[in-house]
């Protein structure tokens, strides 16, 4: 699933820990298009290890709908207290069916640039 989906997407500081490393569980289907455009560049890219390279709102927000349609009834977690280095973040994850085992899980690498998501990196990891 897209990681945007576990940033805090109503945060209004331009700020990487208020943007990026406010984490909290996310209902996959809470994410909107508003969010995507207040906390990503215009040309942001979003990297994802089985689809490819998104450049830009409309393909991520396009790759976002059609992720969430695969597991509406997932919650994202975080496992780990988020990280924040210069203009970079990391957060570790799980997602799966809320009371349920986590199905995978993964790590989001952020780069920040003028207050925004300039670029994200997806990595599913080994469930802990």
């Amino acid at each position: 699933m897209l990681s945007i989906l576990r940033v805090d997407h109503f945060a209004k500081h331009r700020h990487i820990n208020r943007t990026f490393l406010r984490v909290q569980p996310v209902d996959a289907m809470e994410f909107v298009r508003p969010g995507l455009e207040e906390l990503w560049n215009e040309d942001g890219v979003f990297y994802d290890p089985n689809k490819g390279v998104h450049r830009g709102h409309d393909e991520i927000d396009r790759i976002a709908g059609a992720l969430r349609a695969t597991h509406p009834d997932f919650q994202y977690q975080p496992i780990a207290a988020p990280e924040e280095l210069g203009n970079g973040g990391r957060v570790k994850w799980v997602s799966g069916i809320p009371g349920q085992a986590p199905a995978y899980g993964g790590t989001d690498f952020l780069i920040a640039s003028e207050g925004r998501i300039a670029a994200l990196y997806l990595f599913f990891d080994k469930l802990p």
